[in-house]
């Protein structure tokens, strides 16, 4: 059986208020698996401690209670972070730098050799779309070029694991869709991706399994398909039938000439799902 490329047991963490005797709890009791090659999107409402979670997942964060692991190492472990790259919400880059010096640095931290770095500068900002702006000032960057060189120092010492926090904010349309592609690239790549994303349309097209926390419990989890289809309900798809076969469909469709071409539960979207399940999560 697989290493699990994320797992978190039984994770609360809470964070004293300064100067008031009172705590806040972040995480509560949280438990989530994230195999090897998925697209897992984290959700939830504002405060509801997606943050704080992938916090604890970098080992940027210590839980109060529970453990968290990475590819089978303790995420407080050096160890561990040699398989993940990750891009914050709000990344800061060095303005005066090109695209190009700022791989090339990206690659220095992380102990790569100049060879190496120098191949893999090539590759990224061909994979990224930015080898006509390697030689320009990250100062000269719009946002959506900025979130795109930001992935690809995500991408410099080829990690199993991408940590991708709100990846298009403030992206354009075309630049959001750019991006989208791009993470649709890496996980044909086996690369597993953890997503916090606002953008419950994006998430959709991309994510394998989805949770959602509220006030930092999980209040719902599992593969995207099968939370957003509408249970008691069934759709069938029929090719070539006619008005008439369509009136008796039930009682008709198993001896007919017609092909049945799909049958599946017809969904909501997902932007409807979450604003379902966080309104009334019980």
């Amino acid at each position: 059986m697989a290493t699990p490329a994320i797992s978190i047991k039984n994770v609360t963490k809470v964070y004293p208020i300064p100067f008031k005797r009172e705590r806040v709890t972040a995480v509560k009791d949280l438990s989530l698996t994230v195999e090897p090659g998925q697209v897992y999107g984290l959700l939830g409402p504002n405060g509801s401690g997606k943050s704080t979670t992938m916090k604890i997942v970098l080992g940027l964060v210590a839980p109060t209670s529970g453990t968290t692991e990475i590819f089978g190492h303790e995420s407080t472990a050096v160890a561990s972070r040699e398989d993940v790259g990750f891009l914050p919400e709000n990344p800061y880059f060095y303005k005066y730098l090109t695209g190009a010096e700022t791989l090339q640095f990206f690659g220095r931290l992380c102990g790569l050799s100049r060879a190496k770095i120098k191949e893999r500068t090539k590759e990224l900002l061909n994979l990224v779309g930015l080898e006509s702006a390697a030689d320009r000032r990250l100062g000269g960057y719009s946002k959506g070029m900025l979130q795109r060189i930001g992935l690809a120092q995500a991408m410099i010492q080829e990690p199993r694991l991408l940590v991708l926090d709100e990846p298009t904010a403030g992206v354009d349309p075309a630049g959001s869709r750019e991006i989208r592609d791009l993470i649709l690239d890496f996980k044909e790549r086996g690369i597993t991706v953890l997503l916090c994303s606002h953008l419950l349309e994006q998430v959709q097209e991309i994510c394998d399994v989805i949770g959602i926390l509220h006030r930092g419990s999980m209040i719902r989890e599992g593969k995207l398909d099968d939370l957003i289809s509408i249970q008691s309900q069934t759709e069938l798809i029929l090719e070539n039938a006619s008005p008439a076969l369509l009136a008796e469909i039930q009682t008709l469709i198993a001896s007919s000439s017609a092909k049945l071409v799909d049958q599946r539960k017809p969904q909501k979207t997902l932007e409807r799902y979450f604003l379902d399940v966080t309104t009334n999560p019980s």
